[in-house]
């Protein structure tokens, strides 16, 4: 199979970064970041004889972005002022396939080629991609794959050979040699963020570690954790840095401190480059609760100006931690995050409300006393920002594998990918759980953690800041006292926004109705193959 293009100087590859199909939790930072896995793919594009390289990212058009009425970016206009000739979608969140496969679409109808990549696109879902306007779909990481297409497309050679595709071929999905993953990724070229248009970036992601050991059924993440230098991480800051004037960065590494020598080394890194410039920067790390343990690694963290951390807790009950995998109890992880939170760390606690039970777990708990369950830890661990959302079957994922053979997820020509954000029941819950109430539950913990009653305390911390001089000597430890607690208190102002906005596209919308008639549709396709809980 081959591709051939019309004979040019110039060729452009344009990659979109979709739309979300909804305002949601993600669509508040959204404007102000971007996904760093385009930018790698564009960076190692760019490379390619006689390609240019764009990157639309629908949910950041600050800067002049042409914006559609509707939703995302206008791309008649972005056609109309230089066609692509290769357009590449990322396809690494669920929720925004819809769009993917919108956009495909157009664009092939366009006569441009349509690629897809990211975690969505596993044997189950291929299919369905490979139907809806994408030519080829890469499997795995796209660097290598996307240099060798370009070179195909523009010199007409077969794709046959190229490592890591699907396509379709006379009506069957053919599939080539796998692609081994990158092992030196420190070869990987460092992220080229001018090729982001229209965009306006304030927080910046940056990373250097794929894969992850932890093996949790939920998550797609899966496989040996391989590892870039602390030098080349430094490397994309000091990019960032001294080219966009950045000052804060996320480091989106799944778990940070997987390499606990290298990450000391990498610590030791940003402190001296901070040292250097003179000027201080904002980092965001990902990292397990147990590393509260490891007092060497958060003493250099924090010296690293490492403030944030972002703690996948995922519950306060032990049957279901047991039921992720997770590793750990409810109660050791709660003095973790008070170790945590007494060196000063602002605590972002990511949580997973109703999981749904293995085989030989027994367990059933009212839907009351789970809300209170997380109330409770949620308090006692003093985070400061939450984020509590209902299990999402993802593609490729040992929990959908699970409970897709238990007939418990509903169809998706019913609840389709748009619903895949976590804000929305996919699943029949547990014996007693009913998807609603559980739904409603989510929103309890969420509505009494971010009120708008926080203004009084906002106020009150605010007009307290003559209060630092009585820390004399100790103004440096007094002034982070106080801006912590005057952050908190703003974030859980704008979550009451948040939340409120949410609430009112919610019921606008035709979720109730759709659910039903999954719930009908999952019913009559039950078996007595099939067992449910």
């Amino acid at each position: 199979m081959k591709y051939e293009l019309e004979p040019k100087k110039r060729y452009l590859l344009r990659i979109i970064i979709p739309a979300y199909p909804a305002f949601n939790v993600y669509s508040v930072l959204a404007d102000k970041t971007t996904a760093l896995g385009p930018l790698y793919v564009g960076s190692s594009a760019q490379e390619v004889e006689k390609w240019d390289v764009e990157i639309i990212d629908e949910n950041n058009l600050r800067r002049f972005g042409p914006k559609d009425p509707e939703r995302g970016a206008n791309h008649n206009f972005l056609q109309k002022q230089r066609p692509a000739d290769v357009v590449g979608f990322y396809g690494g969140l669920t929720s925004t396939i819809p769009r993917v496969y919108e956009l495909a679409k157009f664009y092939k109808n366009q006569g441009a080629i349509t690629i897809a990549g990211g975690q969505h696109f596993v044997p189950e879902t291929l299919p369905e991609g490979l139907s809806s306007g994408l030519d080829l779909v890469v499997l795995g990481e796209g660097e290598e794959t996307i240099k060798e297409l370009l070179s195909a497309f523009a010199e007409g050679k077969k794709l046959d050979s190229i490592a890591g595709l699907a396509y379709k071929k006379d009506n069957k999905i053919f599939y080539t040699a796998p692609r081994p993953t990158i092992q030196d990724l420190d070869k990987i070229p460092i992220p080229d963020l001018s090729l982001l248009r229209y965009a306006k970036v304030a927080l910046f992601p940056v990373g250097r570690v794929r894969g992850c050991g932890m093996n949790c059924e939920f998550c797609a993440v899966k496989g040996r954790a391989r590892y870039a230098s602390p030098e080349h991480l430094v490397g994309q800051i000091r990019k960032a840095v001294e080219t966009l004037s950045a000052r804060e960065f996320f480091i989106v590494d799944d778990l940070f401190g997987q390499d606990r020598n290298e990450t000391l080394r990498l610590c030791k890194l940003l402190k001296e480059y901070q040292e250097f410039i003179g000027r201080s920067l904002k980092l965001t790390v990902q990292i397990r609760l147990d590393k509260a343990k490891d007092t060497e690694l958060l003493q250099a963290m924090r010296e690293a100006n490492i403030g944030n951390i972002c703690i996948g807790i995922e519950s306060p009950i032990d049957e279901e931690l047991k039921a992720m995998r997770k590793g750990l109890r409810a109660e050791d992880m709660l003095a973790m995050a008070k170790v945590f939170h007494n060196l000063g760390f602002f605590i972002h606690g990511m949580f997973i409300f109703g999981y749904p039970m293995r085989e030989g777990i027994k367990f059933n708990m009212p839907i009351q006393e789970r809300i209170k369950h997380f109330r409770r830890f949620i308090n006692k661990a003093r985070l400061d920002t939450i984020q509590v959302l209902l299990p999402v079957p993802l593609p490729g994922t040992e929990m959908r594998a699970r409970l897709l053979n238990q007939n418990r997820v509903y169809p998706v020509n019913d609840l389709g990918w748009e619903y895949y954000d976590g804000n929305f029941p996919l699943i029949e819950f547990d014996e007693s759980l009913v998807p609603e109430e559980v739904q409603m539950g989510v929103w309890k913990i969420m509505s009494r953690f971010y009120q708008s009653r926080h203004l009084i305390n906002f106020l009150f911390t605010m007009f307290s800041i003559p209060h630092l001089i009585l820390y004399f000597h100790r103004l440096k430890i007094g002034w982070r006292k106080w801006y912590r607690k005057w952050r908190t208190y703003a974030y859980r102002i704008g979550g009451a926004k948040i939340i409120k906005k949410w609430t009112q596209q919610f019921y606008k919308g035709p979720f109730f109705e759709k659910l039903q008639k999954a719930k009908r549709d999952l019913k009559s396709l039950a078996s007595p193959q099939k067992t449910t809980q």
